[in-house]
């Protein structure tokens, strides 16, 4: 498999890469002029910039909602949205890496929507303006920076910035090619499939495609136009039980290619699933207190992996802050390194430069992140020992270089780390349909009037914003809370299963993937839109990465769950009006 092949891999690319002359083409001419006039600019009594970088986002975008069989809106447009980077300083200490990083301490220019054509000009003078105010904000965040570590103790001095070998790499934007009379027509179809189940008091399906890529030129040479394209349609419904708890599932569908999307039969089949869910968690009865193993089945699996190892492999930097000011949550793995974090018969792999397994396209398949770094095979986690992490050009503790992770858009001036293809496989493994038994077991053996069992996790979680914020502020310790399940059942001994509603994992964190009892022969491939947002929560970010894991079911010993204590809204006053066509 060529995630395997690390060296020759990544050295070939980037070759290949370099071998191929720019297109000719205004927008990354205007990025390198600009750059050239601003890298000479000098001011009295004020730093240079010792690096500037240029990135546009270029996307055509077709969206359709729909509610009920109803069309609730409808768009197609096409933008350019710009990133100006200056830094000012040298790469040992400049203006990131501190609290107030990002913010806009300089002159901000009324600049609209960044222009369509590829007008030069024009252009030239939003990059202008642009890197003014960027410039601006640099000399004052490295001076604020500079009095803020006078009142701190400062320990080992840490690179703000890592260098990086310049890359060319230019190809042809993807253009968004898709049906839009078909698709709206199919999403209005799939909507009204709600309008079977009365007991869902909301719901909405929701189809993107785009197409474009983005531009990225730095004054060390790099130089990319780097095509992207995803098409998903996702579909969101909840509903509430008597006692007026509100439940909710929500299922989605992705692919690079809006052609290559499921079959209608399938989507008509997922949008039915998630309907008869939601009516069938509306009824179930209210979990309880639990203490012990919990499978976690099929997606589920993959989907605890993403969240709760995927996202902890990628570690920040904590930025130098003002007394008093500043928060941050540290990596749950930081630290770590040489340390076992799984058992011994698993290895973990993120490898973007796969394109298929098993013949199947791999969504968060990449070839240059959005700091200009090649990606390549990154082997994790080996024999359950971690050997590495999600690195950008921010230096942490114990390294210094980029591995090509930076996926998104970060805070303190630094990128986002992220996955793109996460594999996870173990030596040891049970036979999928036998781990139900195992369960039930280890049940048995403990006295126990029954197990769990998870098929479902709510990540990307479809909450509220409101919800979100009540679960992080009740947070205890550095521990991050998890998404919640959401098919939770109850196996008795008789291998009888109830599904309940409403419990939360208490102390679920990455420790917990020690104790992995045991892992299935079955591999799920999850596809997700991942984002920097608590829980990935949709609609949180205005920035998505396209991701893929690719995991077993796994068997977890000893496990809390607890039922959620929060007030529970009323049911509606009056009854739902009859749907009449």
């Amino acid at each position: 498999m060529r995630r395997l092949l690390l060296g020759a891999a990544a050295l070939g690319a980037a070759m290949a890469w370099s071998a191929q002359a720019p297109a000719p083409d205004p927008v990354l001419r205007a990025m390198h002029d600009e750059m050239e006039r601003s890298l000479k600019l000098t001011v009295s009594n004020l730093e240079a910039p010792y690096f500037i970088e240029y990135l546009i986002d270029e996307e055509e975008n077709f969206s359709v909602t729909a509610s009920l069989g109803g069309l609730v809106a409808r768009r197609h447009e096409r933008f350019r949205s710009p990133e100006v980077h200056v830094r000012v300083g040298d790469y040992k200490f400049d203006n990131t890496n501190y609290s107030g990083s990002g913010f806009s301490f300089g002159t901000r220019y009324d600049l609209e929507r960044f222009p369509l054509e590829d007008a030069y000009p024009v252009l030239r003078r939003y990059f202008w303006l642009q890197t003014d105010s960027a410039y601006k904000s640099a000399v004052e965040a490295i001076s604020r920076k500079r009095a803020a570590l006078r009142n701190v103790t400062a320990g080992e001095q840490i690179d703000d910035f890592a260098h990086a070998e310049p890359v060319h790499y230019i190809r042809t934007f993807s253009r968004l090619d898709i049906d839009e009379e078909a698709w709206t027509n199919r999403v209005r179809a799939l909507s009204a499939i709600f309008a079977q189940y009365p007991e869902v008091k909301n719901s909405t399906v929701v189809l993107e495609s785009g197409g474009g890529g983005f531009y990225l030129v730095n004054s060390e040479g790099a130089e990319v136009r780097a095509p992207e394209s995803a098409t998903y349609l996702r579909a969101q419904a909840t509903a509430q039980a008597p006692d007026g708890m509100t439940v909710r599932d929500a299922v989605a569908f992705h692919s690079l290619d809006a052609a290559r999307m499921p079959t209608d039969a399938e989507l008509n089949r997922g949008v039915t699933a998630l309907a008869e869910n939601v009516v069938a968690l509306a009824h179930a009865p209210k979990g309880e207190d639990y203490s012990g193993p919990v499978l976690f089945a099929g997606v589920a699996g993959a989907q605890i992996f993403a969240e709760v190892l995927g996202r902890n492999l990628a570690i920040e930097r904590r930025p130098v802050a003002e007394q008093g000011r500043g928060g941050f949550s540290a990596s749950e793995l930081e630290g770590r390194i040489g340390a076992r974090i799984l058992p011994d018969s698993f290895d973990v792999v993120d490898d973007p430069t796969q394109k298929e397994w098993r013949g199947r396209p791999l969504f968060g398949s990449y070839d240059v992140d959005r700091e200009g770094v090649a990606a390549a095979p990154l082997h994790l986690i080996e024999k359950g020992v971690l050997k590495g992490f999600l690195l950008t050009r921010q230096p942490v503790r114990g390294f210094e270089g980029s591995n090509g992770r930076a996926r998104m858009p970060g805070s303190y001036g630094a990128g986002a780390a992220g996955i793109g293809n996460l594999f996870i496989g173990s030596s040891e493994t049970t036979p999928a349909a036998e781990l139900k038994q195992k369960l039930m077991e280890l049940c048995r053996t403990r006295d126990k009037p029954y197990g769990i069992i998870v098929r479902k996790m709510d990540f990307p979680s479809s909450a509220s914003l409101e919800e979100a914020r009540r679960v992080l502020s009740g947070a205890q310790g550095s521990t991050r809370p998890v998404s919640i399940p959401i098919l939770v059942y109850k196996v008795y001994p008789d291998g009888r299963e109830e599904m309940v509603r409403g419990l939360r994992f208490r102390g679920l964190n990455a420790r917990s993937l020690k104790d992995i009892l045991a892992a299935g022969d079955d591999s799920t491939v999850f596809e997700f839109m991942n984002s920097p947002a608590p829980f990935a929560l949709i609609g949180a970010s205005s920035f998505t990465a396209e991701t893929c894991v690719v995991a077993p079911s796994i068997l977890i010993d000893d496990l809390e769950l607890h039922p959620e204590e929060e007030e529970l809204p009323k049911l509606p006053v009056a009854p739902a009006p009859e749907l009449v066509r």
